[in-house]
């Protein structure tokens, strides 16, 4: 099966996501990906491609997470970013996630991997690049998706209800350039790597977030992953 972008991501989103993007560059990365999922191994499968888009509307939208592209391991990724299924040995960034979860908000500590509980509350899981080819990180950048996701930043940006924009590394914080909107907050932070030594383990960004939340009126999230509503 091959990707049809256009037909695959939620309408409200490509709305406002395709008059963003040149046409010829948008041919060129449909064509890309189709022939990257025709031809080789590719996370995350084709039918999770949009699935951060399609757990949280334009409109629900109030966190956004940023990651870089998917894992690039067999079963790991699943669209949503830093994101594992139940079941999936949780990766090193994201129990630093869940040891950072722990200390800033005190929630129980996760037993499993999976984020889907906080899409439910308008926290966008994004990957700056959507697509990888298996075992090669990376290996989807500059091929056209940073556009595709700048777009989606720029949509957020041009809103006037608060969005808070997690940014955790140096190429998530680049993005903090097309956030010119007042209204928003943009945390950053160091990447939750394991392979960096500092500048994530207490930055504090979920109770960080939910105060830039409660400050424009709106409701915190509730990040406690361990509510059996909250594996969906």
């Amino acid at each position: 099966m091959t990707p049809d972008l256009a037909g695959r991501v939620p309408p409200a989103w490509w709305g406002l996501i395709e008059p963003r993007l040149a046409p010829a560059a948008l041919a060129d990365l449909s064509a890309f990906v189709a022939a990257e999922y025709a031809d080789h191994t590719v996370y995350p499968p084709v039918e999770d491609l949009f699935a951060a888009y399609r757990r949280c509307a334009p409109a629900e939208t109030r966190v956004l997470i940023l990651g870089q592209d998917p894992y690039h391991r067999a079963g790991q990724a699943h669209g949503l970013s830093f994101s594992v299924r139940p079941g999936v040995p949780v990766p090193p960034s994201l129990r630093n996630i869940f040891k950072e979860l722990v200390a800033d908000v005190g929630c129980p500590p996760p037993r499993h991997g999976d984020l889907t509980g906080w899409t439910t509350q308008g926290v966008l899981l994004l990957n700056a690049v959507l697509t990888v080819r298996a075992g090669a990180a990376g290996s989807h950048a500059g091929r056209g998706w940073e556009e595709f996701t700048d777009a989606t930043i720029a949509a957020l940006n041009d809103r006037d209800r608060r969005v808070v924009f997690l940014l955790w590394g140096a190429f998530a914080r680049r993005k903090a350039a097309l956030i010119t909107n007042p209204a928003h907050v943009v945390l950053e932070a160091g990447h939750p790597s394991p392979l960096n030594p500092r500048g994530f383990l207490g930055c504090r960004p979920f109770s960080a977030a939910n105060k830039a939340l409660a400050d424009a009126g709106l409701p915190p999230v509730d990040w406690d992953l361990s509510a059996p509503d909250r594996l969906l």
